[in-house]
């Protein structure tokens, strides 16, 4: 694989302008939090990425890696990559194996599927993972059978460090949300991703935030962050704020 180049992560010198300027609640809760410490690990394997994270859906970690052991293990040395089975080794394996390793029905037939794509290059190897936007990205892997939007959104986040993903059926941001913004009830994912506008270009940012909001809250250090703007109702009932004053209206 080649080195390849991965955005530059804004830092709190670039995010609490930006923030102060269009969110003072967003704006305060940086402050709160501090430096913005979202970690990217580059994805030198999508196929074992993704495979991974069929591997591990509705279970715990530890029985994730257990599982991800046994199937690594079915295949021998020469058939893996990047110490994952290759896509053919995974199609080779007989499904009384794969369920034999602790895999559901589901989960075999998600993982054939997964094979199958990377094959017909539906799944992009890591060189071209990178050439593709957010959108093309999420299209072509959603196509995959139990690969979500939201999957493709922590990859886009934390493998291929895409600085303006904003995951609205994450129930960690959601609550992050409702509890920095003093809401009573979760935001609809309409809601978020309309309010969540006034964040752009750094929209991870904003997320990565909103998940540190749960964390103070629960240890108890979160302080009392300003009183945000309502949200009200476009007419095709998607929320959107009201504009700010002296900003510029469609």
């Amino acid at each position: 694989m080649s080195t390849l180049s991965l955005p530059t992560q804004p830092t709190r010198r670039t995010l609490a302008p930006h923030f102060g300027r269009n969110d003072p609640v967003m704006a305060a809760l940086v402050a709160a939090v501090g430096p913005y410490r979202l970690r990217v690990q580059p994805c030198a394997s999508p196929f074992r990425h993704l495979g991974e994270a069929i591997i591990a859906q509705q279970i715990s970690s530890a029985a994730a890696r257990t599982i991800t052991a046994r199937v690594v293990a079915l295949a021998s040395e020469h058939e893996q990559r990047d110490g994952f089975p290759a896509p053919d080794a995974i199609l080779a394996l007989p499904d009384a194996m794969l369920r034999g390793a602790g895999l559901s029905a589901n989960k075999v037939l998600a993982l054939r599927d997964l094979a199958e794509k990377t094959q017909a290059g539906t799944v992009p190897d890591s060189d071209a993972l990178h050439d593709l936007d957010d959108e093309t990205l999420i299209d072509q892997l959603t196509a995959v059978r139990g690969i979500g939007r939201w999957t493709v959104q922590m990859m886009l986040m934390f493998q291929l460090g895409r600085t303006d993903v904003l995951p609205v059926a994450d129930f960690g941001v959601r609550n992050g949300f409702r509890i920095a913004y003093r809401r009573r009830t979760l935001p609809t994912a309409g809601e978020l991703l309309a309010y969540g506008e006034r964040w752009a270009p750094w929209r991870s940012a904003a997320a990565w935030y909103l998940w540190r909001a749960v964390d103070l809250h629960r240890a108890g250090t979160l302080p009392v962050l300003p009183k945000p703007v309502r949200l009200r109702a476009r007419a095709g009932g998607r929320a959107t704020p009201p504009p700010r004053s002296g900003a510029r209206t469609r």
